[in-house]
């Protein structure tokens, strides 16, 4: 068994019964391999000190840097946090780098390791929050100009709290940071190597089957299934909606670095599909949408 350790960072890792995307795929993607793991909630402090010690063999969601790569084999790249800019209706945010935010206060969630491009934008005023929530509520109240999302965030607004949304909000569409979230384990841990190459395997086959679609509550992904270099969008399930979708979450794997997201391909249980008019119309309804929210990270709106 592995035992592997996350901090609170919703909705990639949370509690027990809270939605933790990551960490419900890394799970399923292990599972298929016939490995068991648990996986606990701490600190992020006491995580990376944790793997460090040999206290765990790893985390589900981590982002690299030299030094955890020099205790740890990462896997390829399995999701992407991507941190769009949101403001209030009618703001301006058409930035497409932080230095264009000088002199603004824009929230950021206090935990999170943001990089060398906050460190970087040194006339932002960055204002750490403990959470999403906490920094909606500050833009609403206008203690700060902006607030940095995760784009899976966003696309649950669009899918699930599309009126709110477009009452309140306007939301960038560049994604102003970018980082790949990988699964990671020690390299003294039996066979890592082969765990992480199974791991790998197991992940492209996931994103083809709908299993990502069902883990993310999403209807619609873009990711290069048949390996061809573009990025194609991928239906979880049959239900692609009455008309051709607007936007889906990119997710970030092996070949990330020559993907290119031109593309207008949709692949839709096993088939590829050329443009929307070449998907048969028995596809061509509403999507089902996940009955139950409270597996949904969803912002909340009633101030």
């Amino acid at each position: 068994m592995l035992k592997l350790a996350s901090d609170v960072w919703p909705p990639f890792t949370d509690i027990r019964d809270k939605n933790s995307v990551a960490t419900d795929l890394v799970e399923e993607a292990l599972h298929r391999t016939g490995i068991k793991l648990e996986n606990q909630i701490i600190d992020f402090t006491d995580v990376i000190q944790g793997i460090k010690k040999g206290a765990y063999h790893g985390s589900s969601a981590l982002w690299k840097n030299d030094e955890r790569e020099d205790i740890m084999l990462f896997s390829a790249p399995y999701l992407q946090n991507q941190l769009v800019l949101v403001g209030l209706k009618g703001a301006n945010v058409n930035a497409r780098q932080l230095t264009e935010l000088a002199n603004r206060k824009v929230a950021i969630v206090e935990s999170y390791a943001y990089g060398r491009e906050v460190e970087e934008a040194s006339k932002v005023r960055f204002v750490r929050g403990k959470s999403d929530q906490e920094n909606l509520e500050q833009l609403f109240n206008g203690k700060v100009d902006y607030i940095l999302v995760d784009d899976l965030l966003i696309q649950y607004l669009v899918n699930y709290q599309q009126k709110e949304a477009a009452k309140f909000l306007e939301i960038g569409t560049v994604p102003l940071l970018i980082r790949s979230l990988h699964f990671a384990i020690r390299k003294d841990v039996p066979n890592a190597d082969q765990i992480i190459h199974q791991f790998n395997d197991e992940i492209v086959k996931m994103m083809a089957d709908g299993t990502y679609n069902r883990i993310l509550h999403l209807n619609w992904i873009q990711a290069d299934v048949d390996g061809d270099g573009q990025l194609e969008m991928v239906l979880g399930g049959d239900h692609a909606g009455v008309k051709a979708p607007s936007n889906s979450y990119s997710v970030y794997f092996q070949n990330s670095d020559s993907v290119s997201s031109n593309s207008h391909k949709y692949y839709i249980d096993g088939q590829i599909y050329n443009d929307w008019e070449e998907i048969p119309d028995t596809y061509k309804v509403a999507p089902i949408k996940s009955e139950n929210l409270d597996d949904v990270s969803l912002l909340k709106f009633s101030f």
